[in-house]
């Protein structure tokens, strides 16, 4: 993804501090083992190692404007100010010596308990046990002065504004929306962004500038995290409320694991509203109102459980329908969503009465089925937008397409990955430290930069960082948009009478609209 300057040199001072303290590691490590030093060539040896320091930093400054505007261009962005290089080297020395400044404190600690330690211990093991002592010392301030601290502070801002009823956003008045005077679910529970989610759904008339036929208003039910204590609660609450507004009665009936908000994508649900006349219902439950990634830190069980319970209790209703007069069931998850639903969705316990597909959006690395996908993927394809056995169970598309290619008719199941090649938080792999990752392999994802190149250690450093900042460009990096969302339910849902120019049609209307962020 594109850095502005301070990001880029908030990066390169990362960088090379974790260089300059891992060299020292290794000259005390060496002298501690009392191994020989190479003592007659030492000025030769500080004076290369400075040159060719001072050679690596000027080719990477020299270049760092015409690797970002690549980067840049490749998702339609404007170019970089020509200053930008010299303001990268002087706030990345800065932050570096103020890295550099920390880390000789903590050596000045070490070597004050160190020499008293010597007066009581052999030196070799006071050494070792000081090391131990400041790295104690070291991590039980920030995990607990500073890591607690701010998970305390996130959860209370955040929850705060879970509980934020905004006044434009009104509570249905009809009995059949959920958060209505007669829901089982109760509208000030339900969290901001589950009221955003039922009061913003299209209505019939806005649908039907668009579907020729019978229109009515979707169905969309949420449940709060505070609507119940327990994630089996929840899930109990959902599937009664799903059931009291008749959503079994249409004619899809979607579980949605939204993100660690709460939030549900407009692009993606408002969507499938107009592609299927409002004839769908959606079902989803808040685990959390952290972002994902603090969610994902702080309680990563939770997220899992509660996409767990939900699947379980509208499964086992469903089965329990006859098979000529049940809805089609889908599955769907965004970001940290469609990992927990990957997680959970029990594939084979399902084979005997299989759900309709699932449609999986930004994916995280890390995800169940995802990361199979893309390991076991067949050998001609690319990592960032892989093929799968003949696809007739799997497919992956990005906003370029994906979805066309010599593969075997649907099966009775259908999944549908949409990924873009520019996600770091789908494309981010540890080993990208030590090897040049395989999505970096020719032919690269349209919208990732032939510029880029690998770098031990920095690379993986780099993408860690895009992570952060993956919602800054629409329709690039994790920030997913509803034209893809158009083609990616087409897919699966396959709609009666769908065609080019209907998706057209679609897709127009929603541009008109924007993006969701």
């Amino acid at each position: 993804m594109p850095r502005d300057p301070m990001i880029q040199a908030a990066l390169g001072a990362v960088a090379a501090s974790l260089g300059y303290e891992v060299a020292l590691l290794t000259r005390a490590l060496w002298r501690y083992l009392e191994l020989p030093e190479a003592t007659r060539f030492r000025r030769v040896w500080s004076n290369s190692g400075i040159a060719a320091s001072a050679a690596i930093l000027v080719y990477s400054l020299s270049k760092a404007a015409s690797w970002q505007n690549a980067t840049r261009e490749a998702v339609g962005l404007p170019p970089l100010e020509t200053g930008a290089p010299i303001f990268i080297f002087a706030v990345g020395s800065a932050l570096f010596l103020g890295l550099w400044l920390c880390f000789r404190l903590a050596g000045m600690i070490r070597r004050v308990i160190a020499d008293i330690l010597d007066r009581l211990l052999p030196r070799r093991v006071g050494i070792v046990m000081s090391i131990a002592l400041v790295g104690w010392l070291f991590w039980a301030l920030v995990d607990g002065a500073l890591v607690r601290t701010a998970f305390r502070a996130a959860d209370a801002s955040f929850l705060a504004a879970d509980m934020l009823i905004e006044p434009d956003v009104a509570k249905p008045e009809d009995p059949l929306k959920t958060g209505s005077a007669a829901s089982l679910v109760r509208w000030e529970e339900m969290g901001r962004r589950g009221r955003e989610y039922v009061a913003n759904a299209p209505t019939s008339s806005e649908i039907s500038a668009f579907f020729k036929g019978p229109v009515q208003d979707p169905i969309r039910v949420y449940v709060g995290r505070r609507s119940a204590k327990t994630a089996e609660e929840r899930a109990e609450l959902a599937l009664r409320e799903l059931i009291r507004v008749g959503g079994f009665e249409r004619s899809a009936v979607i579980v949605v694991v939204p993100p660690g908000t709460g939030w549900m994508d407009p692009g993606a649900h408002d969507t499938i509203d107009f592609m299927l006349g409002g004839n769908v219902a959606t079902v989803a439950v808040q685990y959390s109102y952290l972002t994902s990634m603090l969610a994902l830190v702080a309680h990563p069980d939770y997220g899992v459980d509660q996409a767990r319970a939900l699947f379980k209790k509208v499964y086992a209703h469903w089965t329990g329908l006859p098979k000529d007069q049940r809805p089609r069931l889908y599955v769907h998850g965004l970001s940290q969503g469609a990992f927990n639903s990957q997680a959970t969705l029990p594939l084979l316990d399902m084979l005997g009465d299989p759900i309709e597909g699932a449609m999986w959006t930004g994916s995280p690395f890390f995800s169940r089925y995802w990361s199979a996908v893309r390991d076991q993927r067949n050998p001609d394809s690319p990592a960032w937008r892989p093929t799968y056995g003949n696809g007739s169970l799997v497919r992956v598309m990005d906003q370029y397409g994906g979805l066309d290619g010599n593969f075997a008719p649907w099966g009775p199941i259908r999944a549908v990955f949409l990924n873009y090649g520019s996600d770091p938080i789908v494309n981010f792999t540890f080993d990208s430290a030590i090897r040049p990752p395989a999505w970096m392999s020719a032919p690269r994802a349209p919208d990732v930069s032939d510029k880029l190149s690998w770098f031990p250690v920095v690379t993986m450093l780099q993408l860690a960082l895009d992570s952060v900042f993956a919602l800054d460009v629409p329709r690039f990096g994790h920030y997913y948009i509803a034209p893809d969302y158009i083609d990616a339910w087409a897919a699966l849902v396959e709609p009666d009478g769908w065609s080019e120019d209907r998706a057209n049609a679609l897709k127009a209307i929603f541009e008109q609209r924007g993006p969701a962020l």
